[in-house]
């Protein structure tokens, strides 16, 4: 804490006192600080593991980006660390959805999705400098655009369906090699990795997004994914009322055709999202399949939180209807009825907030 403190503070040519720890993970520390003039800042250090290097790099380049997050006052990539303005104690966009305020749910997603999308349209032009931002904070671990976890994670399935006794249903390898090959190169945009409710906030100046641990440019159907399923990758889903989901995809589709025009046209859309949604249950399956042996909450200490065989069920229901995927829609098919059909949980319900929401 001590090295943290005395680092942030030589960035700033000031002396930081009366450290507060807001959580951080296992890959960093964050700490609001407060200046001798009364003013806090945010220090976020980051450990010396490969992926807590990485991470580092990732929060670097993409803050420096300029065009998303808060502004940043500092870098030591040798601690490593950074030092950012407070955004302050803004509601996250979990907090109003775990709340009770159906309009400031609703409100709350439609702004997520505009600002998500318009920083998607903005990004287009930036990669390079991203690029450049990247090398000047290398702590020589590749970027998230050279990591090949999608590909990664369609190679994985087979085995475990093969482990939880389903048999392949033919023309799934093919199919695989469709859903592994998608990524950052049709129709890319910036993003800061982890769009989940709990990283973004809810201020009076408009949506803000923190965590750029995962920053990197990838298709903008892996980012409007989390519109439809919800939250393709995160802990806080539930469903959402009818028509919602479709609602805060179209906002967040109107931003992007901006950018990318043939975007407008349903049918380019429509497989799009498709194959993202395909993307995240595999995704999905393969992070969460091996550890439903004994279920339990998707977050370790906020509440409500979804188990993790309520999303995974959730999740092939989602994907039993992937009309382009044949093969993997049986698949989901054949664990809803071989695996998920023995599990004594009630359905995925819906998101607090909505519970008492008119129309």
């Amino acid at each position: 804490m001590e090295l943290i403190l005395r680092a942030a503070g030589e960035l700033l040519d000031a002396e930081l006192s009366g450290a507060v720890d807001l959580g951080g993970s296992p890959r960093s520390t964050v700490l609001r600080c407060e200046t001798a003039g009364g003013r806090t800042v945010i220090v976020k250090a980051f450990g010396n593991e490969p992926d807590s290097l990485r991470c580092f790099t990732a929060e670097a380049a993409g803050l420096s980006l300029g065009i998303a997050g808060p502004e940043v006052l500092g870098v030591d990539p040798d601690v490593p660390l950074l030092v950012m303005a407070d955004l302050g104690d803004a509601p996250t966009l979990a907090d109003v959805l775990l709340g009770n305020d159906p309009a400031a749910a609703e409100n709350g997603l439609l702004a997520w999705a505009r600002g998500l999308g318009a920083l998607a349209a903005e990004s287009v032009n930036r990669r390079a400098d991203l690029a450049r931002l990247w090398s000047r904070y290398d702590k020589g671990m590749p970027s998230w655009e050279e990591d090949p976890w999608i590909a990664r994670n369609a190679a994985a399935l087979p085995a475990l369906l093969d482990g939880a006794g389903i048999v392949l249903p033919a023309g799934l390898d093919e199919e695989l090699a469709r859903i592994g090959s998608a990524g950052g190169e049709e129709y890319p945009a910036f993003t800061p990795g982890d769009t989940c409710p709990d990283n973004n906030l809810l201020t009076a100046e408009g949506l803000r997004l923190i965590d750029f641990e995962a920053a990197c440019y990838q298709s903008v159907f892996l980012t409007a994914a989390y519109c439809r399923m919800p939250f393709s990758s995160c802990w806080c889903v539930f469903t959402l009322p009818a028509g919602l989901a479709a609602e805060i995809e179209q906002a967040y589709r109107a931003e992007v055709v901006g950018a990318y025009p043939a975007l407008a046209e349903d049918e380019v859309w429509q497989a799009g999202m498709r194959q993202a949604t395909a993307v995240w249950t595999v995704d999905a399956t393969v992070r969460l399949l091996p550890r439903i042996a004994e279920d339990g909450p998707l977050h370790r200490t906020r509440r409500p939180a979804p188990t993790r065989r309520q999303v995974l069920r959730h999740r092939w229901e989602t994907a039993s209807g992937l009309e382009e995927f044949p093969a993997l829609a049986e698949a989901m098919r054949l664990l809803l009825r071989k695996v998920a059909a023995g599990w004594d949980v009630a359905p995925l319900p819906g998101y607090p907030a909505f519970a008492n929401r008119r129309g």
